[in-house]
């Protein structure tokens, strides 16, 4: 139970850190836009999967507040889609963006795969890796396009 506390502050430490050196201060505005619309995008998904006891979080901050782990759907998830939003390859070719979809898709369901496998954090029960990816990716996608809707990202003027 030790290790797993340490284990969300250091993701806490390891995210806050991340949105520090990777988000450039003329682009705060865009990262916390990126951030606050996952976050509302978790949220729902979170809650929903947490509250009808798909996943368990066994150990989180926050116990009494509500099942989901806020940690994980309501800053580590968000900051990662800041850094995902911020470095979309908007320009390059279609096959370009789809390796980068699933590659940074996979990379965070590989995290809560591990994180399910070898600690207290997360727990499966009527969930598989494969929910995890495609709402992963489902959230990311959503997100990009608010944030390109927003800014008006590869729009002509």
């Amino acid at each position: 139970m030790r290790r797993d506390k340490w284990i969300l502050y250091s993701i806490w430490l390891f995210a806050v850190g991340l949105l520090i050196v990777f988000v450039p201060k003329n682009r705060l505005r865009e990262g916390f836009l990126a951030f606050f619309i996952k976050q509302s995008l978790t949220w729902v998904f979170g809650l929903l999967v947490a509250e009808k006891g798909l996943i368990k979080y066994p150990v989180r901050l926050f116990k009494k507040a509500n099942k989901s782990s806020f940690s994980y759907e309501y800053f580590f998830y968000p900051a990662s889609c800041v850094l995902f939003n911020l470095y979309y390859p908007e320009q390059k070719k279609f096959w370009i963006k789809a390796i980068y979809n699933i590659l940074y898709t996979g990379l965070l369901t590989g995290i809560e795969v591990l994180a399910e496998k070898y600690t207290k954090l997360i727990k499966y029960v009527k969930w598989k890796w494969y929910w995890s990816f495609l709402t992963i990716w489902l959230t990311n996608y959503t997100s990009h396009l608010f944030y390109r809707w927003f800014f008006k990202v590869g729009q002509k003027n």
